[in-house]
């Protein structure tokens, strides 16, 4: 059963994503050109998965069991470190360099263009070596 709800919630995950236009790296780097032809429309899209998003996570977050009836276990971490800032400025460095980030980049494959499957390797590739690299130093 867990594994149908992803399914089914990647599925719509990479639906919006397509109908939103942010599988477009053009689009997702117009967004971050906020010194030329800025593209705001980046910003309903968040706004609009917020506005989706919060109300169902209030309403779920006290229960301990998913739909599924897997466990519940949210991070309690609030702990803001090096290992976290150096992740999201890699990540944000990728992204304005690329105008993919992970979810986009997986749900732009279905368009079968060969530099969103080169793209795809590299980031699995830097998962990897990512994961290789702190496991090293902590």
């Amino acid at each position: 059963m867990t594994k149908i709800i992803s399914l089914i919630s990647g599925f719509i995950f990479g639906l919006g994503l397509t109908i939103s236009g942010m599988v477009n790296p053009e689009k997702v780097l117009g967004f971050l050109n906020i010194f030329g032809a800025w593209d705001p429309s980046l910003i309903f899209v968040m706004v609009g998965a917020i506005g989706v998003f919060s109300p169902l996570f209030f309403v779920f977050k006290s229960r301990s069991f998913s739909i599924s009836g897997e466990a519940i276990n949210l991070s309690t971490n609030t702990k803001v470190d090096k290992n976290l800032l150096l992740g999201a400025g890699i990540f944000g460095i990728g992204w304005g360099l690329v105008g993919l980030c992970p979810g986009p980049a997986i749900s732009s494959l279905s368009f079968l263009k060969t530099e969103v499957f080169v793209f795809v390797i590299f980031m699995f590739l830097g998962f990897y070596l990512g994961n290789q690299i702190v496991k090293k130093f902590n």
